[in-house]
């Protein structure tokens, strides 16, 4: 796909998310993943996050879901996997769609503790056939992007991911119906396939004819796009480790000090790193602005992620509110980012740590 924001409204509108249904997702993360269900005339639904990770508090998702609700999309903050497992074995029991917003999670890795329920997904008062879901055979770790656990996964390409196209996205998925819808989507919901022509049809022009068989769009990567990702996907692996080193560097300076918190790691999860979100105590919290002044004279590229989506301008003329998510709004206020790049060589590392220490150890 031509972006990550493509991807997702591709994977939305093929799950059947449209006007009068809901997209349960989390705050924490950038306006696309709720943004994609407004595209679709459906409504986000916000439920709050761990107070640590920052991911999505499976805990609070059943009482968020309604007879609206069409699809659960988490979101692997920060390269950090959630939950999937408790997330789908909530989605099958009222019949829902899971995606996974893995933007930031090209690489990571989660414990298998069982297989995915199978079996076609039936909505409460629907009965849509919506295909069969897959088992994996793996007893250990496997990769964001297996689908083992969801319908489909979604990936960014975009210059500050893992691996970039310069923008782009994919969408993966192991069910053969949301391919080809995902496919033709892509392309202004045109086939040339004759075996996918619409039968009413019997009188063909010519080997020109193709039909235009739902409202897509023009999200095609270019193919120079997708020659730099294929090279870069080769060196993913190698990518990943590096960053997971950085972490490791970061976390054992770190998290020492009692005015911050390194970002935690369940037991059942390997993070890609995407990004390294220390959070400040509630009294650097109150000083967040100074810091983040202080350590950009410094030179280093420090960053939040993210303001709460419901807080944006946008979603309050929506009659979103604040104090909605009160986890969420505590975690966008501790939360800062510091450099992290698997270009980083151990001395750039080292002048992140000491800069991170001299700043917040002064103020």
């Amino acid at each position: 796909f031509s972006s990550g924001t493509a991807a997702l409204h591709a994977a939305y509108a093929v799950a059947g998310i449209g006007i009068g249904t809901e997209v349960v997702t989390s705050p924490i993360t950038f306006a696309a993943t709720a943004n994609a269900a407004l595209y679709c005339g459906a409504t986000p639904v916000f439920i709050d996050v761990e107070s640590d990770t920052g991911n999505m508090d499976v805990t609070l998702l059943e009482q968020a879901i309604t007879p609206r609700t069409r699809a659960i999309v988490p979101v692997h903050y920060a390269g950090h996997p959630v939950d999937l497992r408790a997330i789908s074995i909530i989605a099958k029991e009222f019949g829902l769609m899971v995606i996974e917003d893995a933007c930031h999670a090209l690489g990571a890795e989660y414990r298998n503790l069982g297989a995915r329920v199978q079996g076609p997904v039936v909505r409460r008062n629907q009965t849509p056939d919506l295909g069969p879901r897959t088992r994996d055979p793996n007893d250990g770790w496997i990769k964001v992007g297996s689908c083992a656990h969801s319908d489909m996964t979604v990936f960014s390409f975009h210059a500050v991911k893992q691996i970039t196209t310069g923008e782009g996205g994919a969408v993966l998925t192991n069910r053969a119906d949301c391919y080809d819808r995902l496919c033709l989507f892509r392309t202004h919901g045109i086939t040339k396939d004759p075996s996918r022509f619409d039968t009413r049809h019997s009188r063909l022009d010519g080997d020109w004819y193709y039909e235009m068989q739902l409202l897509g769009f023009n999200y095609r990567m270019t193919d120079i796009q997708a020659a730099l990702g294929l090279s870069q996907l080769k060196k993913l692996d190698r990518f990943t480790e590096r960053r997971r080193q950085i972490a490791g560097q970061y976390h054992k300076s770190l998290a020492k000090h009692e005015y911050m918190a390194t970002p935690p790691e369940r037991s059942y999860a390997r993070p890609s790193h995407h990004i390294y979100p220390i959070r400040l105590n509630e009294a650097l919290a109150q000083k967040k602005k100074m810091i983040f002044a202080g350590l950009r004279e410094m030179g280093l590229g420090v960053q939040v992620h993210y303001i709460p989506v419901y807080l944006q301008p946008y979603y309050e003329l929506l009659g979103y509110k604040k104090g909605l998510c009160p986890n969420a709004e505590s975690f966008y206020r501790k939360e800062l980012s510091i450099p992290l790049h698997q270009g980083m060589d151990d001395v750039a590392v080292r002048t992140v740590i000491e800069a991170i220490e001299k700043v917040l150890g002064s103020v």
